[in-house]
């Protein structure tokens, strides 16, 4: 979830370079589809009008618009807020897509204005026959391969929290700075496998704008703030204690997730939203501005399930394949200009218009990974 307020202000400063918790029962209607087969979704600051809250087994894609004041998201949640599809940072006036695949179960759809709280929900069901996109063998060892990567990497973010952590809890300031922008790598490359665990991620990623009145504020930006604001940590360690433990919990339930080929296309894409909306504006680590150990995350992230699909694209769209390998080099290209040592510039040092330059080279890559989910769904 991403702060609003901080979201529009980024949004002014890059115009150059290229709240409140809102619950209650969603509105449906049972006006049919788009002639496309889309589902229409019209989201305002009070309402989430999904076009349809009965749908056959299988992919299906809501088209939603935001038709409001405040930047939205859209989400389809199973039992437990388990997260099978979303798109966030839809702003006024924009109409964006997801692809989700549901095989036969009760969901609930949800418009959040304002990006934060429990959101504005309706009713899905969803039966008949289904037969899973891994029915293909090529997309089941796309999802397989996906699923050793996230094996490898919540390996050493296991490693790498307990370390910072450790390091928080002995009071020790200047290891935990070191420490911190390593241990979030291993985090954010795994994210869209996170985010499916409901309210797991906010409590380890959470910004402190957006923790809802009333909830704690955990996780690793909270010890951020301290390390460099505060510049003191002992109060810590119940903080540190509880991410080491969502940590575990986040790695032990990823090792047996049920993913979705279209969940590894729309964890791409969602990975490159990551970049466009907050580390290029420097909202993500707003006190330590290492924003770019979190950029060069996501794109590997990015990268890994778009590979890990890759069989499938070269034999539906080889000419996608060819555009994403040329996007995906020219955004690694540009980060590349702004590496310091075994790491990146702090995102202060960077100008406009190196911001202007990755903005536009993540931009351009973003276009194509849009296009994944429908081929993979085909």
């Amino acid at each position: 979830m991403r702060t609003p307020t901080v979201l529009a202000a980024a949004a002014l400063a890059l115009a150059g370079l290229t709240a409140c918790s809102s619950t209650g029962s969603g509105t449906t209607t049972e006006a049919a589809a788009t002639g496309d087969g889309k589902i229409t979704v019209a989201a305002t600051d009070t309402e989430c009008k999904v076009a349809k809250s009965d749908l056959a087994a299988g992919t299906s894609t809501f088209s939603i618009t935001n038709n409001g004041t405040k930047v939205t998201e859209f989400y389809v949640y199973a039992a437990g807020d388990r997260v099978m599809g979303e798109v966030e940072n839809i702003v006024p006036g924009l109409t964006r897509e997801v692809v989700v695949e549901l095989p036969p179960g009760v969901y609930e759809t949800a418009c959040k204005p304002g990006m934060t709280g429990k959101g504005i929900r309706g009713p899905l069901k969803v039966s008949g026959e289904h037969k899973p996109l891994t029915g293909d063998a090529k997309l089941a060892e796309a999802v397989a391969s996906y699923k050793r990567y996230i094996k490898s990497q919540s390996d050493t973010l296991l490693d790498k929290t307990k370390e910072f952590t450790e390091a928080v809890k002995a009071g020790d300031v200047a290891k935990a700075k070191e420490l911190y922008p390593v241990a979030r790598t291993y985090w954010e490359r795994i994210e869209p496998v996170a985010e499916v665990f409901g309210d797991l991620d906010p409590a380890i990623d959470a910004r402190e704008n957006d923790v809802a009145d009333g909830e704690e504020w955990t996780g690793f930006h909270r010890i951020e703030k301290d390390l460099w604001v505060k510049k003191d940590v002992g109060g810590d360690g119940p903080i540190a204690d509880k991410l080491m433990t969502d940590v575990n919990t986040i790695v032990t339930k990823s090792a047996t997730v049920e993913l979705s080929p279209v969940q590894l296309a729309n964890g791409a894409k969602g990975l490159l939203d990551e970049v466009a909306t907050g580390k290029i504006t420097g909202e993500e680590d707003r006190y330590s501005h290492t924003d770019l150990w979190d950029f060069d995350a996501n794109l590997q992230g990015s990268k890994a399930a778009v590979q890990a699909l890759r069989p499938v694209l070269e034999e539906r769209d080889a000419e996608l394949v060819k555009t994403l390998d040329a996007k995906f080099a020219d955004a690694e290209n540009a980060l590349a200009a702004h590496r310091s040592g075994d790491g990146w510039k702090l995102h202060t040092d960077l100008s406009k218009d190196d911001l202007k330059a990755l903005s536009d080279a993540i931009n351009a890559l973003a276009e194509p990974i849009s296009k994944v989910a429908s081929v993979v769904a085909r």
